[in-house]
């Protein structure tokens, strides 16, 4: 009988070690998995973060704060020169100016502008505006801009582009600057030339200054190619203005709210 006891006993001693033994290599085999997971989700975390910053660096770069100024998409035609530093198509010789002041009328909508343009300051872009005026370009052209300042005032609206839309006509540019002000002040009624990122990717488009404001002199700004002689509050004070940037837009920076288009424009 004893012995029957201590063999029951050394029975049940086995099972329990067995027990301990088969419990230890549970733990250790789940410890081993969890590291294994561990380490996954680590390497998971790692090319994710990578992602990321890839992502972020390539958004920063073509549409973001770091994106370089945008080019027009399209080709000049075969019979532009090469625009670095010369002019494109058919720009007319700065005689075309004729070394005077022109004189005329600007409506946009039903605003009427009387506008005084130096062709001896600036004989290039003002000869530009008279081949427009005289081949009748300008007409049904839209204003596609209106630019307010840092307080929310009006500062300038833009008009002029070939479809539209703001964008360059890669058929038709000029430079260089001209006439740009010494200070970089560009006073209230200024009519001066929109440009791209070089001297010489002026176009059609022109801009009316709403308000005083700095732009940039020298090669850094704009060719002034005259000024609003009447009419200049008449458009401050239109619904052109008045209602506002679209909603949409940059806050300070995009499409009248009001549909704007140039209904005449005459020189003499």
């Amino acid at each position: 009988m004893a012995q029957s006891r201590n063999q029951q006993r050394a029975e049940r001693e086995a099972r329990q070690r067995l027990e301990v033994y088969n419990a230890r290599q549970e733990v250790h085999a789940r410890q081993r998995s969890r590291k294994v997971r561990d380490n996954v989700i680590a390497a998971v975390g790692v090319l994710v973060v990578a992602a990321v910053v890839t992502l972020t660096q390539v958004v920063y770069f073509t549409s973001g704060p770091g994106a370089p100024a945008p080019e027009a998409s399209s080709t000049p035609s075969a019979t532009a020169t090469d625009a670095a530093g010369q002019n494109v198509g058919d720009v007319p010789d700065p005689s075309l100016a004729e070394g005077r002041t022109w004189t005329g009328d600007l409506e946009l909508n039903d605003v009427k502008l009387g506008v005084s343009l130096d062709g001896a300051l600036a004989p290039q872009a003002v000869s530009s505006i008279i081949q427009d005026v005289q081949s009748g370009y300008y007409d049904g052209k839209t204003c596609h801009r209106l630019v307010d300042d840092a307080s929310g005032a009006p500062e300038l609206i833009q008009c002029g582009s070939l479809n539209g839309d703001g964008a360059g006509d890669p058929d038709y540019q000029f430079g260089p600057v001209e006439n740009a002000p010494a200070d970089g002040v560009y006073p209230a009624g200024t009519i001066a030339m929109a440009r791209g990122a070089g001297e010489y990717s002026m176009d059609h488009q022109f801009f009316i200054m709403l308000a005083d404001a700095p732009l940039g002199s020298d090669a850094t700004g704009y060719t002034v190619v005259g000024k609003v002689t009447s009419g200049l509050a008449d458009l401050a004070t239109s619904d052109i203005v008045t209602a506002g940037i679209t909603p949409g837009s940059s806050a300070t920076d995009g499409a009248p709210v009001t549909p704007t288009t140039i209904t005449a424009f005459s020189l003499q």
